[in-house]
C-alpha cells in the first residue's frame, strides 16, 4: 500500500529539508514525496537538489497559497492514500506504518489523524483543552475551531472527488473548511499517539499574518449551509455557531470603527433563509475582492 506524501512550502528552505528527511526515515518505505514549491524566492530549489530523485519537485510560477500548493500535490499524486506534511513540521519514524495499520484494520475508514507534540519558540507546550482532538463523529465539536491538523492526517484520495479540494480562495482556515466538508459526511478517527512534531512561533505563519480569523470560518459555515449537505442536527448546530461567531466578530468590528462591516456580519444569520446565494456572493466579495484568476489578470496587466 503506497502513500503520496505532499509537502507544500514557501520560503521555508531552512525547515523543508528536515520535513523531507523525516519522511525518508519512516519505517514504511512505499511512498512518494511530492514537494510543491509555491513560488519561493529563497534558496528552496537549490537546497532540495541534494535529495535528487528521492522527491518529486513541482514549482508554482508565483505564490498561489497553501491551498493551491496542496491541491497541486493531490492532482499529481500516484497513490490512492494521501498524507500531508507542512514544511515546518516533521514526523516521528513510525507515523506512516501506524496509520496504514489502522486502515488495514478499518478499511471502511476515510481519514485518520494522530496526536502531536507542540513546540513553540523552541519549547514544548501542552495544547489547550479547546484544541483536544476527538475521534469519530467530530463535526459539531469542530465548528468552533479546527480539530484536525493537516500534517497529522492520512486520507483516501477518493474523498476529494466527493467533497472537492482545498478552497483556493481562502488564505487561512482552509483546513477548517475542508475538514468540515468531510466530517459532515464521514468520521475522522484519532490514533491516540503523538507521531508528529509541530513547530510554531514563526513570524511568517499565516495565523499571525491574518487578523480576524473567524471571518473566514463564517464564510465556511455559510458555504456549508449553501451546499445543503447537512442533516437537521448538523444544520441547527451550524446555525448556532454562525450566530455566535457573527455576534462576536460583528460587534468587534463596530467597536473598532467599522460599523458597516459589523452590521453586515450581525445580519448574516437573519439573511440565511432569505437569499443565501446573494448573501454568499456578498460575503465572498468582502473577503476576497479578487479571485486567484482575477489576481493573475491584474498581475499580467501590471507587468505589461
Amino acid at each position: 500500500m503506497g502513500v503520496s506524501v505532499i509537502i507544500p512550502t514557501y520560503n521555508r528552505s531552512n525547515f523543508v529539508t528536515r520535513a523531507i528527511s523525516s519522511v525518508l526515515y519512516q519505517e514504511w518505505h512505499e511512498y512518494e514525496i511530492i514537494v510543491v514549491d509555491d513560488g519561493s524566492t529563497d534558496r528552496t530549489k537549490e537546497k532540495l537538489a541534494v535529495f535528487g530523485n528521492k522527491i518529486r519537485y513541482i514549482s508554482h510560477p508565483y505564490n498561489k497559497g497553501v491551498s493551491a500548493a496542496r491541491n497541486t500535490g493531490i492532482k499529481n499524486a500516484k497513490y490512492s492514500i494521501i498524507a500531508f506534511l507542512d514544511s515546518d513540521d516533521y514526523w516521528l519514524p513510525h507515523k506512516l506504518l501506524t496509520q496504514l495499520g489502522f486502515f488495514n484494520k478499518m478499511p471502511q475508514a476515510i481519514a485518520c489523524q494522530t496526536q502531536e507534540i507542540w513546540i513553540r519558540n523552541g519549547k514544548r507546550i501542552n495544547p489547550k483543552k479547546v484544541h483536544k482532538k476527538l475521534s469519530g463523529d467530530i463535526f459539531i465539536p469542530s465548528l468552533r475551531l479546527c480539530l484536525v491538523s493537516p500534517s497529522a492526517v492520512m486520507i483516501k484520495r477518493e474523498i476529494f472527488e466527493e467533497v472537492g479540494l482545498f478552497d483556493e480562495d481562502m488564505p487561512v482556515c482552509e483546513d477548517y473548511d475542508l475538514w468540515l466538508r468531510i466530517s459532515c459526511r464521514y468520521p475522522i478517527y484519532l490514533i491516540d499517539k503523538p507521531l508528529l512534531v509541530k513547530e510554531g512561533g514563526h513570524k511568517d505563519q499565516l495565523s499571525v499574518k491574518y487578523w480576524g480569523m473567524d471571518r473566514f470560518r463564517i464564510y465556511s459555515l455559510v458555504k456549508l449551509i449553501k451546499s445543503q449537505n447537512l442533516s437537521q442536527d448538523y444544520y441547527r448546530a451550524v446555525i448556532k455557531e454562525l450566530e455566535y461567531k457573527c455576534h462576536i466578530y460583528g460587534n468587534g468590528c463596530i467597536k473598532r470603527g467599522r460599523p458597516q462591516e459589523g452590521n453586515f456580519y450581525l445580519n448574516i444569520p437573519r439573511l440565511i433563509n432569505k437569499d443565501i446565494t446573494t448573501l454568499f456572493l456578498k460575503l465572498k466579495r468582502l473577503l476576497f475582492p479578487l479571485t486567484p484568476s482575477e489576481n493573475l489578470v491584474h498581475l499580467v496587466h501590471h507587468l505589461q
